[in-house]
């Protein structure tokens, strides 16, 4: 599967119609964004029952705002309508292989008791 643009309007729609969904906040004019898209990308035809989607912070600034980017790349992580993870900075392959699969095994049932 390929990635997804995410904008405003279909932001909400894809975090709570999907059970998982990988978000990449970046900007045209970011080096890291670059070097982490084709990471990103690649991922994408790797987990074709995952929802990878793309954000480019200078078309969707209310969405970058109410989503409380301050740097890019932003990688968020959304299981089952909520946020499970938000990190700011580039990721390695294998890193994000790694946050792939604990987001596949975090338990939603705990996380949403606390």
């Amino acid at each position: 599967m390929s990635t997804t643009t995410i904008t405003s309007d279909n932001f909400e729609r894809t975090i709570s119609g999907n059970d998982l969904v990988l978000i990449d906040f970046w900007a045209t004019w970011c080096g890291p964004c670059k070097a982490f898209g084709p990471i990103f990308d690649k991922a994408s035809e790797q987990n074709t029952d995952i929802v990878f989607g793309k954000v480019d912070i200078d078309k969707n600034q209310d969405l970058a705002a109410a989503a409380g980017i301050q740097a890019v790349p932003t990688l968020m992580i959304a299981k089952q309508g909520q946020i499970i993870f938000k990190q700011a900075g580039a990721l390695r392959a294998s890193d994000l292989d790694d946050l792939i699969e604990q987001a596949r095994q975090a338990d939603m049932d705990t996380a949403t008791q606390e």
